[in-house]
């Protein structure tokens, strides 16, 4: 549990405080005794059946957790196992203000009887008192029946940047029922841990096979800082050879060995009996993935973390289930893993499959979309036949409105994705203005603009209601991870609201890729964003140019920095990191919008002239060029709007 932005929205919610442990209504929660089933499956369903005898595949998928309900404002970060009885215990974050991650934050939990087609009412594991009590690992142990959660805590104050957060303990020995008191974990943490500490968050494992079958494993991560030095970031993995009762640190890798900066670490067993470790990997892939494997049961890795470069999905935790194993090395020998899938949103999500061990991946379109939109933490949990349940953060407009439990059985991994509903579709006909580019694209005057008096010529006057122009993706106006320029004239007195003069490809908060520029009058600036892999830079000029008269604008990423221009002077730079501003656009992006953002809003009031987009950083000889004698330059334009006529 860290993210890079935390919520600054806060909704006031209050909540009675409830006693630590909460027992459920008998009537509601009678447990079913249930087998818990083995690892090794051959995926066959005692119903469920088509006329030939194959599975018939299915989904059945319910809230569990919801913003604003329960009392809480927000709930994040899923963990689920299945209890010896076969009790599925879905835990979660309860936070209390907002969606932020420190803060007064409980450790909940619903449970359900009959594999999560119905649940049982809201328990409150662990209170925090104003504390956070969070990043919850459950595990249960085979040999006992106990359930263990391990997780992490910090004190009242806000950590969005890092402090010192240590490992805590709570079991049941009955199902999920009652919990006992919350002990600290003293044992699972370094007094040099004192940056940051999180367990997993996701389930744990019992090893199953060779000399250390038994053995409970979790993984976890740390940083460390002396205040003067270098951050420290490590990953490593707890293992209990009691059920959970006393835990030990064992493997441990960090940067001072060469390991990538790994985090959120999930565990699964191998048919050999190694553990494999997937991490997730801070800033040194595209594919955010990083592995290492253990060949004695925890105690130490064989090799620093590597990354995957091929199992692309953003910055985000993800989670790892045994699904089947064999000794054959056939297809019933699978690993589930579950994350989003867009190589830099979190956005859908997705179940993908390994038949090898964690040694290959499926891409997403191989694997199975659960959900299209906003995604982010999930995990998984085995339930009996060919069934799992995937639990996972999903919402409309952000992944953190509410917490789902899909249900599926094998068959429903192979069934057809479909095309992403982000396509868009053919733009609808209507008038056009002339691309004097090399690539003649298509520019959909809409609204009804008409050209008036410009800086060269004519221009289009945009009226701030439905005007706009909107030019269809095409491979000529895909900026990409490379440098590029786009420049305007524009000309407006709007002392109110926010105008986008350009907008590309996507929006919308945290770390969806686009770009864009937009006039912003009543904070007096002129304004432009790129979103890039996880790192959002802006820039914004001093003054709104919003005199009346002709300015000319312009906005390039040119040798690592994304700069500004107005009238030929430098206004606003930033340093901006590689990434592609339209990464993931298999899932869908709109092309260049002017006058408007991509979602119809902020339209521009005002005119517009003399409109270029070049796939290359201009040199300041050519934009002098451009600016003072409107002449070509070629090389790289993939669009130029002259705005002389609309027909």
């Amino acid at each position: 549990m860290r993210e890079g932005h935390r919520s600054s929205s806060r909704t006031g919610v209050r909540r009675r405080r409830r006693p630590a442990l909460i027992l459920l209504a008998a009537a509601s929660l009678l447990a079913a005794t249930l087998t818990t089933p083995p690892l090794t499956s051959a995926a066959e369903a005692s119903d469920g059946l088509d006329g030939t005898g194959s599975a018939v595949p299915f989904v059945d998928e319910q809230v569990l957790y919801e913003q604003r309900t329960f009392g809480y404002a927000c709930f994040r970060i899923p963990a689920v196992v299945r209890a010896m009885n076969g009790m599925v215990l879905a835990f979660a974050e309860g936070r209390v203000a907002d969606c932020g991650d420190d803060g007064d934050i409980d450790l909940v939990l619903r449970r359900s009887s009959d594999g999560g087609r119905t649940w049982g009412p809201l328990q409150v594991v662990v209170e925090g008192n104003g504390q956070t009590r969070g990043n919850p690992v459950p595990i249960v142990d085979r040999r006992t029946g106990r359930v263990v959660v391990v997780g992490t805590s910090n004190g009242p104050a806000p950590c969005p940047n890092g402090c010192d957060r240590d490992p805590y303990l709570v079991t049941s020995d009955d199902n999920g029922a009652t919990w006992s008191p919350v002990r600290e974990l003293t044992e699972a943490k370094r007094p040099e841990w004192n940056f940051w500490y999180a367990t997993g968050p996701m389930h744990g494992i019992q090893l199953q096979r060779g000399p250390h079958a038994g053995r409970l494993v979790v993984g976890a991560s740390f940083e460390s800082y002396d205040g003067v030095g270098a951050h420290v970031y490590g990953t490593h993995l707890l293992y209990s050879d009691d059920g959970g009762l006393t835990w030990q640190i064992g493997a441990e890798t960090s940067r001072d060995d060469g390991s990538v900066i790994a985090q959120e670490v999930t565990v699964v067993e191998r048919t050999d009996g190694r553990i494999y470790a997937l991490a997730r990997e801070r800033g040194t892939d595209p594919g955010h993935r990083a592995y290492a494997v253990s060949s004695d049961g925890g105690r130490s890795f064989d090799a620093p973390f590597r990354t995957i470069p091929r199992l692309e999905m953003p910055d985000v935790q993800a989670s790892l289930l045994r699904f089947g194993a064999t000794d054959a090395g056939d297809r019933r020998n699978r690993i589930l893993l579950s994350s989003p899938a867009h190589p830099v949103a979190r956005e859908v999500m997705t179940v993908r499959s390994s038949f090898d061990d964690g040694r290959s991946w499926q891409t997403w379109d191989e694997g199975k979309v659960f959900h299209w939109g906003p995604s982010a933490y999930s995990d998984l949990v085995r339930l009996d036949g060919d069934e799992a349940a995937l639990l996972y953060e999903a919402g409309r407009t952000s992944p953190y409105e509410s917490i789902r439990y899909a249900r599926f059985n094998e068959a429903y991994l192979a069934t057809p994705n479909g095309t992403p509903p982000g396509i868009p579709s053919p733009p609808a006909p209507g008038p056009t203005t002339p691309d004097t580019s090399p690539h003649h694209n298509p520019a959909y005057v809409r609204g009804g603009a008409q050209p008036t008096a410009g800086r060269y010529g004519d221009g289009l006057a945009l009226d701030g209601l439905d005007d706009r122009i909107e030019v269809p993706f095409d491979r000529s106006v895909d900026l990409g991870g490379g440098d590029f320029t786009f420049a305007t004239w524009i000309r407006y007195a709007e002392t109110k609201g926010s105008h986008a003069i350009m907008w590309a490809y996507r929006t919308g908060s945290g770390t969806t890729p686009q770009v864009w520029l937009r006039a912003e009058p009543a904070s007096n600036r002129i304004r432009a964003l790129i979103m890039v892999d996880r790192f959002n830079i802006s820039v914004a000029s001093a003054q709104a140019y919003n005199d009346g008269n002709w300015h000319h604008v312009v906005l390039q990423r040119v040798d690592g920095r994304l700069v500004l221009q107005v009238d030929g002077a430098e206004v606003a730079a930033a340093e901006v990191p590689p990434g592609s501003v339209t990464a993931g656009k298999e899932f869908g992006v709109t092309g260049i919008h002017l006058g408007q953002r991509v979602d119809g809003a902020d339209r521009f009031h005002g005119t517009l002239d003399e409109v270029r987009l070049y796939r290359r950083a201009l040199s300041p000889t050519e934009l002098d060029l451009i600016r003072e004698r409107n002449l070509p330059i070629g090389g790289g334009l993939g669009l130029r709007l002259p705005l002389e006529t609309v027909g």
